[in-house]
């Protein structure tokens, strides 16, 4: 029994570290319209120079994780044409609705990237929520094996993965409202700056927190029929139980 958990032990120190949901957001997503909205103006870095700093973020973050894991960070792919797109978009002065549409698309493809994960090994539901950094992952799948819920808990794992790709889509169309109310300058200009800035600002209680809520409700109900499947207390699968 203890060479087994030796074996177990030894495969996890070998296993790839990947990168968490929420830094891969922070470095790829935050971080460069950021950059772009507060310090792309005349007065500051410049569009172009802008632009070269946003490109830092996830173009170094990707290099990172591939070093790392070998594979390439598909946020960090998305983050990368979300800048070029942005400052792109900025540079050559094109109509803001642009960014209006490109605001909405990242979300968007975000969400149709949850659903269409959920078949694959690699699904965003799990790095995001169900990985063995919050739930003891071996005692859940024990658990469901002997009560004979596996089944049950797929679904409910389908539904999970619905729930987390609508916060996206309501993170899509806000994205769309908001930078359509905002921006109403010239892109290249400093208003435009100052607006891309605004709209950042304002992205925070308009988008985020209600797109937290569905977020928030999506990891209640995986919770409580994580409790129901398993017929254990929720208290039992959590890893920061476990390790006190």
């Amino acid at each position: 029994m203890q060479g087994t958990e030796s074996e177990k032990q030894a495969a996890a120190a070998q296993k790839p570290k990947q990168a968490g949901f929420f830094s891969n957001l922070l470095f790829n997503i935050l971080i460069p319209v950021f950059i772009l909205s507060k310090f792309s103006g005349e007065n500051a870095l410049g569009p172009a120079w802008g632009v070269a700093v946003a490109l830092a973020f996830p173009i170094g973050y990707g290099l990172w994780e591939m070093r790392l894991t070998g594979k390439v960070n598909g946020f960090s792919v998305l983050g990368v044409v979300s800048v070029v797109l942005t400052g792109g978009i900025s540079l050559l002065q094109l109509d803001p609705q642009y960014i209006a549409i490109k605001e909405a698309a990242i979300p968007g493809i975000i969400g149709l990237a949850v659903i269409i994960s959920q078949k694959t090994k690699r699904s965003l539901v799990k790095l995001m929520v169900f990985n063995d950094k919050i739930i003891q992952i071996d005692k859940v799948d024990q658990a469901l094996q002997q009560q004979g819920t596996v089944k049950a808990f797929e679904q409910s794992m389908t539904t999970v993965t619905y729930l987390v790709a609508s916060s996206f889509f309501l993170s899509s169309l806000l994205n769309y409202l908001l930078a359509k109310i905002v921006l109403q300058s010239p892109p290249g200009t400093t208003e435009f700056a100052e607006e891309l800035g605004k709209m950042t600002a304002l992205s925070y209680p308009v988008i985020v927190i209600p797109s937290m809520v569905v977020l928030m409700g999506a990891l209640w109900f995986l919770f409580k029929r994580l409790a129901k499947l398993t017929q254990l207390p929720l208290e039992e699968l959590l890893v920061d139980n476990a390790k006190k």
